[in-house]
């Protein structure tokens, strides 16, 4: 995943916390068994600079994993900086416990199995009594899944607003689909948890790898939170996906049900520029270009300075920024074309606001060009199944509700989007299937294409 801060500062504590290591004022202590895959191996260094609510800056440090524990040697008088060094979300104790049940019948079965499979490559097999190789298979893979849901129970982190989510949580928000062993270990969600429960600002993260290169690592390089572990989690604690991040703009991931600005009353406050300008302090007060509606999950590209915010709008306004959504519409389009382009003109409807209606003579012209990928069978939250279409859609202008609009109106396709709850049905658990795939704009310092790419989950 990109690093979601900048790395340069954080980089110099990292490797200060190195060099201790190596002149033993920090000892890492072993404090649990070490796997025999992890034999050998070295561990991530990170550092996360904060500054707390006096404007002191504090650095935090870690180490990954929990096999693994950081202790500082007293060396006589300490500088004014305030270092401190994270322990573990979850003991390693605990986790022990957690997966203690099943340890011994897992094993057990795994010694099964590997019986299964010598027997199959002998040359004249003997018959064997007792369950198959793919019925012991099932039976570990059943006691392995409930381990770890044991081990994810454990773990609970501080959010960017000091609230707190479980892993569960955070599993139930990528539809049920489990993360791999050791989600939570790493040093970026131990570092960003431990500020945000203590009410510290990061300003600076970064992670570097200690120990004998490897074929995916090597010795004292700087390296982002991982996409299978810190991928899953941090966007969760710091509740935005960030895509880029540089000193001008931020690209996020929009999540549906996240408005892009703040409303009028104290509920609509909670948006992607409050948790931007939260997560970034130094951001200017209005760094929103564009907007999404709040059930529109996908792209966002917000200025985190005036210079780059005009020179943003002003390409808005001038039509050259590229945009596609995908999105499912709820029936099977049969119209004999495969793509084609919709000038619709809608205006707000006054006694029924937010909606849109359609007006020929006062409605503002709405162009957007489209194109049938075919249909798709939509599997609802309660598990039924029905035929959609996908569509990809570009629009050429950006009118409130525009291509929600194109899709449902009569004038339009006449078939609402799936989830649509204004123009068309949204049943329980259900989620507007309209996603802002792609966004090209220039870099509004250095002119540089710039290029982003990312398709829902669902």
């Amino acid at each position: 995943m990109f690093p979601p801060f900048d790395q340069e500062l954080a980089r110099h504590y990292c490797m200060e916390f190195i060099s201790g290591i190596e002149d033993g004022s920090i000892i890492l202590k072993q404090i649990s068994k070490e796997s025999e895959e992890r034999k050998g191996h070295g561990v991530m260094v990170g550092a996360l600079v904060c500054v707390d609510a006096a404007g002191q800056r504090v650095v935090l440090q870690a180490v990954s994993g929990i096999s693994v524990m950081a202790l500082r040697v007293p060396q006589g008088p300490q500088c004014k900086l305030e270092k401190i060094i994270v322990p573990p979300l979850v003991p390693p104790e605990e986790i022990e416990k957690a997966l203690e049940k099943n340890d011994k019948k897992i094993h057990e079965l795994t010694y099964a199995i590997e019986k299964c499979v010598t027997t199959e490559q002998n040359v004249v097999p003997e018959p064997v009594e007792g369950p198959s190789k793919k019925q012991l298979e099932a039976e570990r893979t059943q006691l392995t899944t409930e381990s770890l849901l044991n081990v994810f129970n454990l773990y609970t982190f501080t959010r960017f607003d000091g609230k707190k989510i479980t892993l569960n949580e955070i599993i139930k928000e990528h539809g049920g689909k489990l993360p791999p062993t050791g989600t939570g270990d790493c040093c970026a969600p131990k570092l960003l948890s431990y500020a945000f429960e203590h009410g510290l600002t990061p300003i600076s993260m970064d992670e570097v790898f200690y120990g004998r290169d490897t074929p995916n690592k090597k010795n004292g390089v700087s390296y982002p939170p991982c996409d299978e572990r810190c991928g899953y989690i941090l966007p969760s604690i710091l509740g935005l996906e960030i895509l880029y991040r540089d000193s001008s703009i931020i690209v996020i991931n929009k999540q549906s049900g996240l408005l892009s600005v703040p409303g009028r009353t104290a509920d609509k406050q909670d948006c992607v520029v409050n948790r931007v300008k939260k997560l970034f302090p130094n951001c200017i007060t209005q760094p929103s270009v564009h907007r999404l509606d709040m059930e529109t999950s996908g792209l966002l590209v917000l200025a985190f300075t005036q210079e780059a915010h005009r020179n943003l709008s002003r390409q808005f306004e001038e039509g050259t920024v590229h945009k596609k959504y995908v999105a499912l519409i709820d029936g099977v389009f049969d119209h004999n074309e495969y793509k084609g382009e919709l000038q619709l003109k809608f205006r707000l409807d006054v006694d029924n606001r937010p909606h849109q209606i359609y007006d020929e003579e006062n409605g503002k012209l709405g162009i957007t060009q489209w194109e049938k990928e075919g249909t798709v069978l939509y599997t609802a939250p309660d598990g039924s199944k029905r035929r959609t279409t996908k569509i990809i859609f570009t629009p050429k202008t950006g009118r409130t509700h525009q291509l929600r609009l194109a899709a449902s109106d009569p004038h339009g396709f006449g078939i609402p989007i799936v989830g649509d709850t204004l123009y068309g049905h949204c049943e329980p658990g259900e989620r507007l299937m309209l996603h802002a795939f792609e966004l090209e704009f220039k870099h509004p310092i250095s002119g540089e294409h710039m290029h982003f790419e990312i398709h829902p989950s669902c």
